[in-house]
């Protein structure tokens, strides 16, 4: 459990992409197995006990000390297991060494318990008086029940230190925001052979914890594990932005197909050998939020696509789409509401043979092909957009289709050469978004952050006039430096005027206030905000110390945009 610790700490204090990738990269290569394989599990988000909830970290810590205290104790620190790690009063394990003033303290293995009571020589009473190791931890929380899961915790974290206590409760409430994606998890477990992270993918889905097979495949000591098998994901291939002032000047119009890109989330839909799943483009699977969508997958194959809510073949804002995400289960009220299907635009396998060495053009025409044979409004086709020079491409891409401003974010460019190469080559596909929208807001409350900025009120809500008065129109927590992260807190802590919990509201009148510039992929109308607008990617933009807030957009602003 120490080398987990230290690896979590490590990486939520280094910022460097490269970094994070060696400190992983060594880490599994020098733990012993199980304990790195169940790390990697953590680390990309495979990991999760049903028996462990956070309210029961909340109630063992309330019970060692005083509720209040620890409640002013979370809202100044903001993250639950940072606070519980730091204020835990570990019980000592011999009377004559404890020492109340310091709490939390390691203390060398007992030979008795408070009261005289003689210490268990059982295993579990073992394993109780010292630090666990991560596989005994994950062994034990699958094990256990809800009504077990309390006295193993209060057990671990009164064997750990501060940062072990930390690692814990991250592992058991999931939450281990180290600023590492899965991808590059899995980047780090590929060098280890070492072999493109695109084969770990294509294998990531027929293998579990604790990842046996991958690392004796990856080290040497076994034959590559097998990736055929049915309703596997597929690593996607993405594209790059292009760059108008170069990218135009040197590419031949005639090696591009255009088509939308549409405003929803990608997604891979698989149906092969009665297995049918939906994966997101990271992997996750997301079938349990669509299963209406799963049901219309009657066809052998694998297809890349948009997933949208579509109402009579047109696109929904996103905001609808969001209606369906992240959840576990939906009922039939929320899918007739919110009637979701894919908007397909490649296919990676046909009829159980892999296609994805064919040319684009290949592909195209077989996706054509299939989507035909698919008797069901939810999946349909993504257009092809004629054009014949740049200059129409753009003239294109300044009028979205349907009329509707929000059914498309910008343009694709496909090579008609381009076979589907996982990952994000150079040249075969770009991406041409439309160009953001951008308003002037006033900053009206501000919220402390998490992980590293939990000491920081960093996400920020602002608004725009409604004649005398600001209504919140969004919410940001990125777009600006380090460096203006600490003058925002300093602003939001000199111009607090009411404070609840971990939400500070700030002075915002037309005599005064902070002004900041927003930019938003889009934006809908909404009956769910008071200011009647839900925004799209909002993010801070800048930094507007010159301006008035007088002088900031009235929502009249944003009621104009929807109109266009």
């Amino acid at each position: 459990m120490r080398a987990f610790a230290e690896l979590l700490g490590r990486l939520s204090f280094t910022a460097s992409r490269n970094a994070k990738l060696t400190l992983v990269r060594d880490f599994l290569k020098t733990q012993p197995d199980p304990e790195r394989g169940w790390a990697l599990a953590a680390l990309t988000g495979e990991l999760s006990f049903r028996s462990a909830k956070p309210a029961m970290i909340r109630k063992a810590v309330e019970a060692r000390m005083d509720p209040v205290l620890f409640a002013w104790s979370y809202d100044y620190v903001g993250d639950l297991a940072e606070t519980v790690a730091l204020v835990w009063p570990a019980r000592p394990r011999t009377q004559e060494k404890w020492d109340p003033v310091f709490l939390g303290a390691r203390i060398p293995d007992m030979a008795r318990l408070p009261g005289g009571e003689p210490a268990s020589t059982s295993p579990e009473g073992a394993r109780a008086n010292r630090e666990p190791d991560l596989s005994e931890v994950v062994d034990a929380l699958h094990a256990a029940s809800r009504t077990e899961v309390p006295r193993l915790l209060e057990s671990w974290l009164d064997a750990l230190d501060a940062d072990g206590r930390w690692a814990l409760l991250k592992l058991m409430t999931g939450g281990l925001r180290v600023g590492l994606s899965a991808r590059l998890a899995k980047q780090a477990l590929a060098e280890i052979g070492p072999v493109p992270v695109s084969e770990v993918e294509e294998l990531w889905h027929g293998q579990s914890p604790p990842y046996d097979d991958l690392f004796a495949w990856l080290e040497g000591r076994a034959e590559r594990p097998t990736a055929d098998h049915p309703g596997r994901f597929r690593p996607v291939m993405l594209a790059q932005a292009i760059d108008e002032a170069v990218d135009f000047a040197r590419l031949d119009p005639e090696d591009y197909a255009a088509e939308w890109k549409w405003d929803g989330i990608r997604v891979q839909a698989v149906s092969e050998g009665g297995v049918r799943r939906l994966f997101s483009r990271t992997g996750d699977d997301i079938a349990p939020a669509f299963p209406d969508v799963v049901e219309a997958l009657d066809f052998e194959g694998v297809i890349d696509g948009e997933l949208l809510v579509l109402r009579g073949g047109r696109v929904a804002g996103f905001g609808d789409l969001q209606q369906r995400l992240n959840r576990k289960s939906v009922d039939a009220r929320l899918m007739a509401e919110y009637p979701a299907g894919i908007r397909a635009y490649d296919i990676l396998s046909d009829g159980g043979e892999d296609v994805r060495h064919l040319p684009f053009a290949g592909r195209r025409g077989r996706l054509e092909a299939l989507v035909g044979t698919i008797d069901s409004a939810r999946i349909d086709l993504s257009p092809l957009q004629p054009f014949g020079s740049w200059d129409e491409l753009a003239e294109l891409r300044a009028h979205p289709p349907e009329g509707d401003p929000q059914a498309a974010e910008g343009l694709m460019l496909k090579r008609w050469d381009s076979i589907y190469e996982a990952g994000r080559p150079k040249g075969p596909w770009f991406k041409w978004k439309r160009d953001p929208h951008l308003i002037d807001a006033v900053l009206m409350y501000a919220q402390r952050g998490h992980g590293k900025r939990s000491s920081y009120y960093s996400d920020y809500t602002f608004g725009v006039w409604d004649e005398d008065r600001l209504t919140p129109v969004g919410k940001a927590y990125f777009g600006f430096t380090d460096e203006e992260l600490k003058l925002l807190d300093k602003f939001v802590r000199d111009h607090t005027t009411e404070r609840y919990g971990p939400v500070r509201a700030v002075r915002a009148d037309r005599d005064f206030g902070l002004v900041l510039e927003v930019a938003f992929e889009g934006l809908q109308a909404s009956g769910r905000h008071k200011s009647g607008v839900a925004m799209r990617f909002p993010r801070i933009s800048r930094i507007r110390w010159d301006k008035p807030a007088r002088e900031a957009d009235e929502i009249g602003t944003l009621r104009r945009m929807l109109e266009h």
